[in-house]
């Protein structure tokens, strides 16, 4: 299909389809803006919107995860006629390529327990699949109510631990860490494909607390299992049409450079560092999922 830019040929009723949020005629070539170049405002400044939030998604994402509290949010609130799976789907396509990069980075100064988060990325991708496939009989919106307090309580018990997640020092060896990193993966998997707010967060909280690493190897070693998590979902999400490919290459292109921002500033600073960002972004997904929950 060639690519145009410029208005639509004229022709029957615009449609949508899974390259965009842009109108085009019925047989016309795909086109980057509606029909009207200098009425029609979803581009470039639709676009523009979500870009910047897709950079700073990127830069959150990279450090301690909570990426989608900043682009789903803009997302729905530039496109506001479209299929919740749309805008689902075209974020984990974007955000996906920001924590691969950020996986990367981290590798080259992070010494990953790769026997451990292999099997623990597997397992998050099968749950992640799973999840999902259960969200399709099951309404999560139980959840709703009981993640602010689950969160506060992350919160809470990071504050009062002043040196939970400071020195990197692993609790298990051989199997029981490859067991625990497994569970932990399959079950945060799980409620990734089936809910999903606070995912990386919850990643990161469970292996310092659980498997006793740093929060710097924690959130390097979380960026693994986002990505498992991510690609399950992606390929539930385009086997249903629910992608804007377009749209999601050049998010992916922000949150790429977003995560790499992220990434050196955790590198450079340390696991205090993003002991505090964690610190920050579950205080503002308690805020975000507290108004969802409670006063929405």
């Amino acid at each position: 299909m060639p690519f145009v830019f410029g208005p639509a040929a004229a022709g029957p009723r615009p449609i949508a389809d899974n390259w965009g949020p842009w109108p085009r005629a019925a047989g016309a070539p795909f086109c980057l803006r509606g029909p009207d170049f200098f009425s029609d405002s979803l581009f470039p400044m639709d676009l523009l919107i979500v870009t910047a939030a897709s950079l700073l998604a990127g830069l959150v994402d990279s450090i301690v995860g909570g990426g989608g509290l900043i682009l789903i949010p803009a997302l729905f609130a530039t496109y506001p006629g479209a299929a919740p799976a749309t805008l689902f789907g075209t974020n984990k396509s974007a955000s996906v390529w920001g924590t691969s990069i950020a996986t990367v980075q981290y590798a080259r100064r992070v010494r990953l327990r790769w026997p451990v988060l292999g099997p623990a990325a597997l397992a998050a991708f099968v749950g992640s699949f799973f999840g999902a496939w259960v969200v399709t009989m099951i309404d999560p919106a139980f959840l709703r109510k009981l993640l602010p307090v689950i969160l506060l309580a992350v919160l809470l018990y990071t504050l009062t631990k002043k040196d939970l997640g400071r020195v990197h020092a692993p609790r298990h060896d051989g199997r029981r860490e490859s067991l625990l990193a497994c569970g932990i993966g399959l079950v945060l998997g799980w409620y990734d494909g089936f809910f999903g707010p606070g995912t990386g967060s919850f990643f990161i909280f469970l292996f310092v607390r659980v498997l006793g690493y740093d929060f710097l190897n924690a959130s390097a070693s979380a960026k693994v299992l986002n990505v498992a998590t991510n690609i399950s979902a992606i390929a539930l999400f385009a086997a249903k049409g629910h992608i804007w490919w377009q749209v999601g290459a050049v998010l992916a292109v922000a949150n790429i450079a977003g995560s790499l921002i992220g990434t050196r500033l955790a590198l450079k600073h340390g696991a205090g560092f993003v002991r505090w960002v964690f610190i920050v972004v579950v205080g503002a997904l308690i805020l975000k999922t507290g108004y969802d929950a409670f006063l929405k």
